[in-house]
């Protein structure tokens, strides 16, 4: 079948029935053509506002010539115009198991930078692309107007196209999100194009608190999750709720939180034994804010269950309740505690990387049955997020991921707030403006000393029977650090191979390969 060319004004297709099979004249689709900008970026901008083409065909047409433009480009860029190269690229592609991967393995985790540099720098490239796109997204409309006349199957999309997706159980998924920085990776993943990469549709949606979301989870409402690092442990061993199998696949964030402590205190506090009496906001029980802020206390000698209240507060209210004088204190996620100095009632007492450099805080995670019902999707989408936490851990992309974060839907946040968080450039309330590019940081890596040091805190403050702290055994079985180092790699990012550290805190060291000589030694040293 010979197509019309879109770009033809309509005097010269006038005569040709249209090509999708039906009654009317090919005119009927490219009248709209005459008098338009030759000029393939303007001519796509005035078709997509005419409203010409349908949203599904318009992506549809990016994902297929995207996919043309990268792997020209790649052949290019290896085969230096020689046919036997090229034909050796081709057979390379198509063993590795499709252009997305090659991509990823050629230029690392900066390819999604490089085409979108090469698309934007090169005035050829980017009109021959545009021009693509309004050339398929046109055939795709026709295509879609002959089958409304006919009853003839749809047509298949393209094997190259379709080549990232073809093994995935589920592409339309849901994963639940708190909106603070630490699920940054989950959220800029939607709008900065991270899981369409990977031949995914996810909808991130927005939950009240962590409980809705552990609730949300064992009720099967979400395909995955944003959880606190210690959730997946919690919940798995039925602490505080019913017991549900959950993975902890990918650490979001490290670093990223603080203790703020209001304004009317600002003269009053210099150390922990300071917040005696006070009431202290964290997040859950089950967090790393629970436990960094218990660890804090207790060195200054005070018993975190009996000399202070701390009470959980989603974070969207912590800001509220400390202007209202509901909380003296916070040990927050951001961006609330940047927010907090913004609206004047709060003071950056301390960081939490000051507690633990780079501990972590934030997980993707999901339920043990939906891995085993859809290994390939539950894969594809942690690969996507580590690849999404390799960008962000780059500060020369900060910014733009900080424009990304601010929308109503996720952190609906002031830009100049978000902005403080992930740059490390901030104001702490005190007057002082400070310069820590660490404020936050994403580095996936699921260290299983990591689950160690929270089992021995859980452990420590009762809210964990002792007899459940099967150290080795748990930290093996929940946090997937072998999948997360293997799909690094095929990143092109470089991993520990160690699946345990040696953690050094502010006032000790944790050996994760004796977690109990470690809770001994602290309440020895501290009395509490």
């Amino acid at each position: 079948m010979v197509f019309a060319n879109p770009l033809q004004s309509p005097s010269e297709v006038e005569l040709s029935r249209c090509p999708c099979g039906g009654s009317h004249l090919p005119q009927d689709h490219w009248q709209f053509m005459e008098g338009m900008p030759q000029d393939p970026a303007g001519l796509v901008h005035d078709l997509i506002r005419m409203g010409l083409y349908q949203e599904s065909a318009l992506e549809m047409a990016k994902t297929l010539t995207e996919l043309e433009m990268k792997e020209a480009l790649l052949l290019q860029q290896v085969s230096g115009g020689n046919p036997e190269r090229e034909r050796f690229c081709r057979d390379l592609i198509k063993e590795a198991g499709g252009l997305d991967q090659v991509f990823a393995a050629a230029f690392g985790v900066n390819s999604v930078e490089f085409f979108s540099n090469t698309i934007r720098n090169s005035d050829f490239t980017r009109r021959e692309f545009l021009k693509r796109v309004a050339v398929a997204g046109a055939l795709i409309g026709m295509a879609s107007c002959g089958q409304q006349q006919t009853t003839q199957p749809p047509a298949e999309q393209s094997p190259t196209a379709a080549s990232p997706a073809t093994n995935l159980e589920k592409k339309d998924l849901t994963v639940g999100f708190i909106p603070i920085t630490c699920a940054t990776p989950i959220v800029m993943s939607e709008p900065l194009g991270f899981y369409k990469k990977y031949g995914l549709n996810v909808t991130v949606k927005k939950m009240p608190n962590w409980a809705a979301v552990r609730d949300s989870a064992i009720a099967g409402e979400l395909d995955a999750y944003h959880m606190l690092s210690p959730m997946p442990i919690s919940i798995t061993l039925g602490l505080g709720s019913a017991a549900f199998p959950i993975k902890l696949a990918s650490i979001e964030n490290i670093n990223g939180q603080a203790i703020t402590i209001a304004l009317k205190h600002k003269d009053k506090v210099k150390g922990p034994a300071d917040f005696k009496g006070f009431t202290i906001g964290v997040p859950f029980p089950f967090s790393m804010h629970n436990l960094l802020i218990r660890y804090y206390l207790a060195t200054g000698g005070l018993d975190p269950d009996k000399d202070v209240k701390i009470t959980p507060v989603p974070p969207p209210d912590s800001v509220a309740k400390m202007t209202a004088g509901d909380i003296d204190a916070m040990l927050m996620p951001d961006p609330f505690n940047q927010r907090a100095v913004f609206e004047k009632v709060g003071f950056i007492h301390m960081l939490s990387k000051d507690l633990w450099p780079n501990h972590p805080c934030c997980a993707f995670a999901a339920g043990q049955k939906w891995i085993d019902a859809h290994p390939n999707s539950f894969n594809a989408i942690n690969k996507a997020i580590i690849d999404a936490a390799g960008y962000a851990n780059n500060q020369a992309n900060r910014e733009t991921i900080a424009a990304a974060l601010i929308e109503r839907k996720y952190l609906n946040q002031p830009l100049p707030v978000v902005q403080a968080v992930l740059t490390g450039k901030f104001e702490d309330g005190l007057g002082n403006t400070q310069t820590v590019p660490d404020r936050i940081g994403f580095d996936p890596y699921p260290w299983q000393s990591f689950a160690k040091w929270i089992m021995s805190q859980l452990v420590r403050w009762d809210l964990m029977p002792k007899d459940k702290a099967e150290y080795d055994r748990v930290a093996k079985e929940i946090f997937l650090t072998d999948t997360a180092r293997e799909l690094a790699k095929e990143l092109g990012q470089n991993p520990p191979v160690e699946p345990v550290k040696t953690e050094k805190l502010k006032f000790d060291t944790f050996d994760p390969a004796n977690p109990q000589a470690y809770i001994d030694a602290q309440i020895k040293q501290f009395k509490v």
